[in-house]
């Protein structure tokens, strides 16, 4: 795994984080922008034909 993918993959599992914590702590605001985060952060490893760990995947937010 390169450079790129490891730092896309850390990313994505620290914006997984933060999204859960947001939605545990009823944090709307930052929800909405990790989710923007790991939108932009899985075009990027697209766009680079990086896979990502597609098990992973954000809280629902019913």
């Amino acid at each position: 795994m390169g450079e790129l993918s490891r730092t896309i993959q850390q990313r994505l599992d620290d914006a997984y984080a933060s999204l859960r914590a947001a939605h545990a702590e009823g944090d709307t605001y930052l929800a909405d922008i990790r989710q923007e985060e790991i939108k932009e952060l899985r075009r990027i490893a697209a766009n680079n034909d990086i896979g990502v760990e597609v098990g992973v995947e954000p809280p629902r937010c019913d």
